[in-house]
């Protein structure tokens, strides 16, 4: 490694290590998602002018992008919203529903879709979002590995955060965590989302149910990490732990005797 080369590099990591330990990161705004134990560990919500990263395997991209629409939902408070998604992702994950989105609770008529051609337009557009002290956040979809987001980029992407107080959240679609400013990551998966009440038995199992996401807090910079059901609440749109069954649970019969007890006999019998 050249002598140049190193110096720059020990620059990067001296300036990483300051956003890393600044004391403005850890004392901005920040605002609470609704679900107790998730806005304890984040020391009283998700922190604003920050970038949030969430990763998800491919197949629970649907889930990831109705838990990032949450949470730009919650600090957006009711100002712009402006998407980057890369040109490809309408055919790896479908296009964006304006239905859907309102049915979580966000306002369509806030959201600013981009089309990216490539990752690096992705970037770039996303980084001149961030520097606009008019939105309210800035979501960025980036599918599969990529070079491209490396720690100078994601460096960029914190200080234009930090300077606008706008806020920063990374879909990452089938890729695999890299080192980053982020002050989050959450690795998302889809959880089971019982059918909601309903007064006629026949209906039940088409009834739908408030959305569940099986959400692991993987990195926090300020706090403990963990592993939480988080169910978002449409109409209030915030978190919550998730609801109690609405529907009762079927006794075992009361002559039977124990499941385990049940096959011990089956086995001597055998």
């Amino acid at each position: 490694m050249s002598g140049a080369r190193g110096s720059a590099l020990a620059v990067l990591r001296g300036q990483i290590e300051r956003i890393e330990t600044s004391e403005a990161a850890h004392h901005r705004d920040r605002v609470a998602l609704g679900h107790p134990e998730v806005d304890q560990a984040l020391q009283g919500g998700l922190a604003r002018a920050a970038i949030h990263e969430v990763f998800c395997e491919g197949r629970h991209g649907t889930a990831a992008t109705g838990f990032i629409t949450g949470l730009a939902g919650r600090v957006t408070a009711r100002r712009p919203l402006l998407w980057v998604r890369q040109d490809f992702s309408d055919v790896e994950a479908g296009a964006l529903s304006m239905n859907g989105l309102a049915e979580l609770g966000l306002d369509p008529r806030h959201v600013v879709m981009v089309r990216a051609a490539d990752v690096e337009s992705a970037l770039r557009t996303s980084a001149d979002a961030l520097a606009c002290d008019a939105l309210g956040a800035v979501v960025l979809e980036l599918w599969g590995e990529t070079k491209q987001f490396d720690l100078v980029a994601s460096r960029k992407l914190t200080l234009a955060a930090q300077a606008s107080g706008v806020t920063g959240l990374l879909l990452r679609m089938a890729a695999n965590p890299l080192p980053s400013t982020a002050e989050t990551r959450w690795m998302l998966r889809a959880a089971h989302s019982p059918p909601g009440p309903t007064s006629k038995p026949a209906a039940l199992w088409s009834a739908w149910g408030a959305p569940c996401f099986d959400a692991e807090l993987v990195r926090n910079r300020h706090g403990p990490v963990g592993r939480w059901i988080m169910e978002w609440k449409c109409d209030e749109c915030l978190f919550s732990e998730p609801s109690p069954y609405p529907q009762p649970v079927a006794a075992a019969p009361a002559h039977r005797s124990h499941p385990a007890g049940f096959l011990s006999d089956r086995r001597r019998a055998s």
